[in-house]
Parts: structure tokens; C-alpha cells; sequence
């Protein structure tokens, strides 16, 4: 199913949310990153836009607007791909060896007493974020370090 522009977004953005932030998935997803860098751009971006926009008309004149705003429309458009990319990826089915790990990390977190419901037939991303989460929260440390 296609997504318009704005659900995406939005999809996004609560993917970031249930995405756990933690050093240990780094290395194996790219969440980790695309999160950070999504973050930053929502606060620098905004910012750099306008004093493109300010700096290249002042300095070359009015003339360079459209330049300018081209710029600055560039720079505005960078945290609006990492958030349509989460949005994308939340959606996505697992590969099948991921699929095969997140099983297995389900059916060892229910050993040691994770109440939850069951798995999915086909797997998400956004399942496996929340997986994840359950686990870095609810879980002891010790489950967590045999994981990792």
C-alpha cells in the first residue's frame, strides 16, 4: 500500500520514537544513525536555510534569490528524506534471517517471562523496534548483554 507524502512523515517520526536508542544496535541497523542525523537536521536545518537565504542576498543581492531559496528549500527537504525513510522502513517486512533472529529473540524473552502477544506472521521493522524496546526495559541486564 502507498503511503501519501504526509502519513510517511508521520510514520516516521513515531518510528523514531519506538526505535530503542541504544549503542548496542548501532553496528546492525541503520536506525540508529538515520535517527541521530534526523534529529540534528530538525534543529540545524531550519536555521541554515535562512541565513542562506539572508546571507546570499545580501552579499550578492537580490537578484540570487531564486538561487537562494532553491538553497534553502535543499536544506529544509533533508530532515523531511530521513523521516520518509524511517516511515518506509517501519513498513518493511523483515529479511528472512532477520525474521529468523527476531523469532528466536521472542521465543527466548518469553522463556524468561515476557508477557506479550504473539509474533506476527511476517515481521516488521516497527515489530522488531518494539521487540527491542520490551527488551531493553523490561528485560535484566544479563538477558540483554547474552544478546548482544
Amino acid at each position: 500500500m502507498q503511503n501519501s507524502l504526509i502519513t510517511q512523515v508521520q510514520l516516521g517520526r513515531q518510528y523514531a520514537k519506538e526505535w530503542p536508542m541504544r549503542k548496542e544496535l548501532a553496528p546492525m541497523f541503520a536506525e540508529y544513525r538515520v535517527i541521530r542525523a534526523t534529529e540534528l537536521s530538525l534543529t540545524v536545518m531550519p536555521i541554515l536555510a535562512i541565513f542562506t537565504v539572508f546571507f546570499q542576498t545580501s552579499q550578492l543581492g537580490m537578484q540570487y534569490l531564486p538561487q537562494a531559496i532553491a538553497a534553502a528549500l535543499f536544506f529544509l527537504s533533508l530532515p523531511v528524506q530521513g523521516l520518509m525513510w524511517l516511515g518506509k522502513r517501519c513498513d518493511t517486512p523483515l529479511s528472512p534471517s532477520l525474521n529468523s533472529w527476531y523469532n528466536e529473540l521472542y521465543h527466548k524473552m518469553v522463556a524468561n517471562g515476557y508477557d506479550a502477544p504473539s509474533t506476527p506472521r511476517k515481521p516488521r521493522y516497527r515489530e522488531l523496534a518494539k521487540l527491542l524496546s520490551d527488551m531493553f526495559n523490561k528485560m535484566d541486564k544479563a538477558f540483554t548483554k547474552e544478546q548482544f
